[in-house]
């Protein structure tokens, strides 16, 4: 017994060196299953391969999860499409179907405060990495941090990566104010990407505003020519979701008191 796990240890070594990590995980109980079934070495094969299939599906979603930085959001199923004055909603239900990302097109999503705006980008984002796409979702403080490293050979990796993903999503552009070298470095990643790669953009400003976003800076008019070039622009109105619900939650604990 004791030569039986010494060897069955050494050969679980031994996979996971070859990257066959769900089958050394697996080991004894897919011994177990093949001796118990009879199966034929072409059935322990065949068993290995789906194994190491599934697995290996599932930790490069989880690593693409990992690299978006989603973090929580409202599934699409439980957006109210009834409470904006004004959505696409076909533009929208267009859009998670991916077409844009394979058309290497942008979209902009551009409205108030509250109004469900990041929980569509992160819907599409989320839908995008679980068909196997490549996505980024930062905002473009985080990005512009992330750009903004000294070393110049790391900051050309950073600039590759977020040129190379198969969709990037900038988030809330226009609720704070940057200066001219960041406005820079975003106009750079848009310029890389442009007839390249896809862009969700989410905004509360008209693009005429632009300019108080990035006040002092020289680019805002060519980073916008490239961003609205192949885009779809929906302008969603209405009144804040999350001031309704504060509203509601307020409602109900007057009538419980």
């Amino acid at each position: 017994m004791n030569s039986l796990m010494t060897t069955n240890n050494d050969l679980t070594g031994q996979l996971r060196q070859l990257g066959l990590q769900a089958t050394a995980q697996e080991l004894d109980d897919l011994i177990a299953r093949a001796t118990k079934q009879k199966w034929s070495p072409l059935q322990l094969i065949e068993a290995i391969a789906r194994s190491e299939s599934a697995d290996r599906a599932a930790r490069n979603l989880q690593r693409r999860l990992k690299q978006a930085r989603l973090g929580r959001f409202k599934p699409i199923a439980d957006f109210e499409w009834d409470w904006p004055k004004k959505i696409d909603r076909e533009l929208v239900e267009r859009a998670l179907r991916l077409g844009f990302i394979e058309e290497q097109h942008n979209l902009i999503l551009m409205g108030a405060n509250g109004l469900g705006k990041t929980c569509i980008a992160k819907n599409i984002a989320y839908t995008a990495v679980t068909a196997g796409k490549s996505v980024i979702f930062r905002t473009p403080s985080e990005l512009i941090s992330d750009l903004s490293c000294e070393n110049p050979h790391l900051r050309r990796r950073k600039f590759g990566a977020y040129g190379r993903v198969d969709l990037l999503c900038i988030d809330e552009i226009g609720y704070l104010s940057y200066d001219s070298n960041a406005a820079d470095l975003l106009y750079e990643i848009v310029n890389r990407r442009y007839e390249e790669g896809a862009i969700v953009i989410t905004t509360n400003r008209a693009f005429k505003e632009w300019n108080e976003v990035f006040p002092n800076a020289t680019c805002i008019a060519t980073m916008l020519d490239r961003l609205m070039h192949h885009a779809e622009v929906t302008v969603i109105d209405g009144q804040s979701y999350r001031v309704r619900e504060s509203e509601i939650e307020s409602t109900a604990r007057r009538k419980k008191k």
